[in-house]
């Protein structure tokens, strides 16, 4: 039995995504030194970070 066309390719890995995940986002903000390890705990209402 073959797939259906609707559910795509099995390999994604080219897609860039435009959302990131709450990790990922604490990460950019290290990088651009908005998060500093021991005095920011708050990991929820994270400001906007640029998904580049």
């Amino acid at each position: 039995m073959s797939r259906h066309t609707s559910y795509g390719k099995s390999t994604k890995s080219g897609k860039k995504r435009n959302v990131l995940k709450r990790f990922e986002r604490v990460d950019v903000l290290r990088k651009i030194g908005k998060w500093v390890d021991g005095r920011n705990t708050k990991v929820t209402g994270l400001p906007k970070t640029p998904s580049a």
